[in-house]
């Protein structure tokens, strides 16, 4: 049996929200990053993280996006059924999303396992992957909420760490989580690596549906009667929704459940990107000895200048610029620097105060 065969009573959740208001203005609230082919290899990030979990769970997969979105990923994803692809009313952020498949699969496959995996991560090592979602998937069998820990590459204050506990004896390389940490300082994240035992959080959790559900109940039994009560009768859909709480699985679920020594992590061997700006995009497709990156088909002309270009139609010329970000689109230019991209996000919180939606 290969890594890549299918896992029994495993299905692969795929939560698909958010604008990345951090990649503007290539990423927008109508069209946001998971719709576009940010790695120039033809397929989009959804329809890459559907590659990677379709053979793993055939025919059980589940996309969780907003309505507004719903007929994009249904166009992207031309295989799965209309009910595979959960729309929701209005963004909850991810417990809710989560919870509500949840509660589906637990009421169609009383044996199965669960897995939730972002619509937009990059993940090239396929066979990486599915060899740690397999391990996961025999984990979480035993009753553990568990969640892949990715090896950190540099001392990052953009992500959450998990911090490793003791091992678990019957599974090589799995350990208990002693703690989930909030993004850190640079100098904290430095110390945590070089202390050892922490990983990234990449928010990857796997979960038998009943104990994710459970370990929800016991902080707030009335947000796990309300999911369950959704995938028990539909139409309670704008009844039920509206009042659901906004708050992440990682505070709702895994947190508590840490605390209550309830989680255990596989670590990640794979390289993983979460393409959070430009400047990781630059990373992520730049290549030795080539100081100007190139992402799309037009004609770009560089004279003495490194950096990044997204280019949507027009020639485009840089000169004499080092580690610059230039993005055109049909209706915004941006132009910054890698070192500046996260700051991008001010643009877009800028143009929504100013009453330019028609930007983001």
């Amino acid at each position: 049996m290969t890594s890549l065969a299918p896992i029994d009573s495993f299905w692969a959740v795929v939560p698909a929200g958010g604008a990345g208001t951090r990649l503007w203005p290539l990423s927008r609230a109508g069209a946001p990053k998971f719709l576009h082919d940010l790695r120039g290899s033809g397929r989009t990030l959804i329809q890459e993280t559907h590659d990677r979990l379709g053979p793993l769970a055939p025919g059980r997969v589940l996309v969780v996006t907003g309505a507004a979105h719903r007929d994009a990923v249904a166009g992207q994803l031309d295989t799965l059924a209309p009910e595979a692809i959960l729309a929701e009313p209005s963004a909850r952020d991810s417990m809710a999303a989560i919870g509500l498949a949840a509660a589906l699969i637990e009421r169609a496959d009383p044996d199965a396992v669960m897995g939730s995996f972002a619509a937009d991560h990059v993940i090239t090592d396929v066979e990486g992957f599915a060899g740690a979602v397999r391990t996961s998937v025999e984990v979480a069998r035993e009753g553990w909420l568990v969640t892949l820990g990715v090896e950190p590459t540099f001392p990052s204050s953009a992500f959450g760490y998990i911090r490793s506990g003791e091992p678990l004896a019957e599974h090589p390389g799995a350990a208990r989580v002693s703690q989930f940490v909030e993004k850190p300082s640079v100098e904290v994240a430095r110390g945590y690596l070089a202390e050892g035992g922490y990983r990234w959080n990449a928010g990857m959790f796997v979960a038998r549906p009943t104990v994710l559900l459970d370990l929800l109940a016991d902080t707030d039994p009335g947000f796990a009667a309300d999911l369950r009560a959704l995938a028990a009768d539909g139409s309670r859909m704008d009844e039920i929704w509206p009042r659901l709480p906004r708050i992440a699985v990682d505070h709702a679920v895994a947190e508590p459940a840490a605390a209550a020594g309830r989680v255990a992590t596989v670590p990640a061997a794979f390289d993983w990107e979460d393409v959070g700006d430009f400047d990781s995009l630059a990373a992520l497709l730049g290549a030795d000895g080539v100081p100007m990156t190139v992402l799309g088909d037009a004609d770009v002309r560089v004279v003495d200048a490194s950096g990044l270009v997204v280019a949507g139609g027009r020639t485009v010329a840089v000169v004499g610029l080092d580690d610059v970000v230039v993005v055109d689109t049909p209706d915004a230019l941006l132009v910054t620097t890698r070192e500046r991209a996260q700051d991008v996000k001010a643009v877009v919180a800028a143009l929504k105060e100013s009453g330019r939606a028609d930007l983001t």
